[in-house]
């Protein structure tokens, strides 16, 4: 039986003013529509994993408004993390919950803030993947977003040899690649051969436990006690302190850059991991002189800007040229685009001096 795992736990500091610390990117809606990051990611899946067998693992403080949004989710399947500490072992935590429902289960995981479409083609996808899984229990396999720029903000998948007849979209994966520079990431694209890293998986539930066993034994201790206790009235406890005498890593670096039987699938969906205002830019028309804006705007004589702000609250721009403008009730952020990761120097700040009101 097929599950999926929704990896919530992100703070979204990339996305301030609009992202905060009970308000993440993950519960804004930022892609055209009015569903939120997170409902269209349980959405999506809803015609080949029902909400019965989501499992949705984000921060404990983000449990009620993730509850709110998603109101058909069984709380039961809403699961806070003690501590922020990767992929890997939230994926542990995941699989040893599922193997407690169904030890022959395969889980589908991935990120709660991609832009994907169509759902019909990435379920498609997803049933090409389980029946990879079915065909060898020990593989695992991943989606690959075939690149249209050189991006150095990616990983890359490097593919091999096609696995063979009828399957012309799945290869084996020859090796990882870490984010690249400029240069390097103009010879993976033109190669043809090298895939943007979706982060997004499809295993045996049993498979990935084995391999985190094999690759991260201390991490797996701490698991392994935990999946002991599921369903004990210990089980908080033992969940609080193993968890977070974890040390956190990416599931990546943890499995996947040393498992030998991993697959990659060309993605047939669009894909788009919205990593930044800028992101706002592939996801909206732009008016005919490139800018895009979300909200109430009226633009003179601007140009290459981002504007996100309230349909109640109307911002003007005049004579302006490739900033970011964002307004919220309590902060407005104005930016160069240029010094958009510089947002982040925004949030430290803003914590450092008490402004915690803010965040």
């Amino acid at each position: 039986m097929l599950y999926a795992v929704i990896m919530a736990g992100g703070s979204g500091t990339r996305f301030w003013p609009a992202s905060r610390k009970l308000r993440p990117k993950q519960l804004l809606a930022l892609s055209s529509g009015s569903n939120t990051m997170i409902q269209a990611t349980s959405e999506r899946l809803g015609g080949l994993v029902p909400v019965d067998r989501q499992l949705i693992l984000t921060n404990e403080v983000l449990i009620d408004p993730i509850g709110e949004q998603l109101p058909g989710l069984p709380k039961s399947n809403l699961i806070g993390e003690p501590a922020k500490r990767d992929t890997a072992p939230c994926i542990g935590l995941a699989a040893s919950l599922i193997t407690a429902r169904d030890p022959e289960a395969i889980m589908a995981v991935m990120p709660s803030d991609h832009v994907i479409g169509t759902d019909e083609q990435f379920c498609a996808d997803l049933k090409a993947a389980e029946r990879l899984v079915e065909e060898d229990p020990t593989r695992i396999v991943t989606f690959g977003i075939k690149p249209t720029y050189p991006a150095e903000s990616f990983g890359y998948i490097q593919r091999g040899a096609k696995l063979g007849k009828g399957l012309e979209n799945a290869f084996d994966v020859e090796k990882f690649r870490e984010k690249p520079d400029r240069e390097t990431a103009e010879q993976y694209v033109q190669s043809g051969d090298f895939y943007w890293n979706s982060g997004i998986f499809l295993w045996k539930a049993s498979t990935i436990l084995k391999a985190l066993e094999a690759n991260q034994p201390e991490m797996f201790d701490h698991i392994k006690v935990i999946s002991e206790a599921i369903g004990s009235p210990d089980y908080d406890a033992v969940l609080d302190r193993e968890f977070k005498a974890i040390k956190g890593t990416s599931i990546d670096y943890a499995v996947m850059e040393n498992y030998d039987n991993v697959a990659v699938i060309e993605a047939g969906f669009t894909w788009d991991d919205v990593g930044s205002w800028q992101s706002l830019g592939r996801l909206h028309s732009a008016d005919d002189r490139g800018n895009t804006s979300v909200g109430d705007h009226v633009s003179i004589d601007t140009s290459g800007s981002i504007v996100f702000g309230e349909s109640d609250h109307t911002i003007v721009t005049i004579g302006i040229e490739d900033l970011i403008v964002v307004h919220t009730k309590d902060a407005t952020l104005v930016a160069p685009k240029s010094a958009e990761e510089r947002v982040r120097e925004a949030v430290k700040l803003l914590e450092e001096t008490g402004r915690v009101d803010r965040l």
